[in-house]
């Protein structure tokens, strides 16, 4: 599970003074001393209990006339710190079962009860309330190729426990599964996010924790959609880069997508068959499970 750190420092940090601590020296949560100063730093800001309040009332008053796309992320996150450098801070609202934003949205707009891992380490602090649940798992991620359906032998079940306010936790990348469930009352945590230019091509998955297996990949980036969309309007260009990415490219998920999309094009069964064929030989674990997947498809 996500490891606690145990942190006390009363010290009272703005936002800003929070930034600029962070970026002195970087952030990156496998190297301890950068680690221990993001965790300082992230629990110095959270004894502010009066800076939230004050962003979103500045946010209200300015009735988004900023560009939107500065703070945009998911429903129910407040952007606080846009990346900068290789991190960024965010401020996540958790809603319990009575409030009318969850019964209107469901729990799926939430992630609650979606058992997922994540492509990045994160270091996470109850702010306000008593926080959310999670069921937390850990495995082993070299095991796994990706695949839909693949079984996780390592999965397994950790603890049920919440984030309580107070509580500083460090979720790592590829290895923390959690299935987060409602806060008992609507609840606010800070995260502070290490991003690099890696991640958008590392894979998250969604579990099925009932059959330890993968349900599916649930990080997929711009550039799938762009190929999808290139070799649909089927230009000559487009259709050979797809053939080399299927082939070569280092991401086996922009591989699979390129597949994808030539079978997309593809005229008739027979076509199809044979490209899925071509694709189980062409040196990926998981574009070759996949592709026999699809084929199976085709023969019912």
């Amino acid at each position: 599970m996500p490891r606690v750190i145990e942190l006390f420092d009363d010290t009272v940090a703005s936002l800003a003074e929070t930034c600029d601590g962070l970026a002195a020296v970087g952030v990156d949560f496998d190297d301890p001393e950068r680690l221990d100063n993001a965790a300082l730093w992230l629990r110095r800001l959270g004894n502010d209990k009066q800076f939230l309040g004050d962003v979103l009332v500045a946010e209200l008053a300015q009735r988004h006339r900023e560009d939107v796309l500065d703070s945009s992320y998911v429903p129910q996150v407040v952007m606080l710190a846009p990346p900068n450098g290789n991190f960024f801070i965010l401020a996540n609202l958790w809603p319990s079962t009575d409030e009318h934003m969850l019964r209107a949205s469901g729990g799926t707009s939430f992630v609650y009860g979606l058992p997922h891992d994540h492509n990045f380490s994160f270091l996470t602090l109850g702010y306000f309330g008593p926080g959310y649940w999670s069921d937390y798992y850990e495995y082993d991620y070299a095991e796994v190729a990706g695949h839909a359906g693949e079984a996780v032998p390592s999965l397994r079940f950790v603890e049920r426990s919440r984030l309580e306010e107070g509580k500083l936790m460090l979720y790592r990348a590829h290895r923390d599964v959690h299935a987060q469930h409602p806060a008992d009352a609507l609840s606010v945590s800070l995260n502070i996010m290490h991003t690099t230019g890696a991640q958008g091509w590392l894979d998250q998955y969604r579990f099925d924790l009932d059959q330890r297996r993968i349900g599916a990949i649930v990080s997929g980036g711009p550039t799938e959609a762009f190929i999808r969309i290139a070799v649909g309007l089927g230009g000559a260009e487009a259709l050979a880069l797809a053939g080399r990415f299927a082939h070569h490219h280092p991401s086996d998920r922009m591989r699979l997508a390129c597949w994808d999309a030539l079978a997309g094009r593809a005229p008739d069964f027979v076509a199809r068959d044979a490209l899925w064929r071509e694709a189980e030989c062409a040196g990926s674990r998981l574009v070759a499970a996949e592709a026999k997947a699809r084929r199976a498809e085709l023969a019912v």
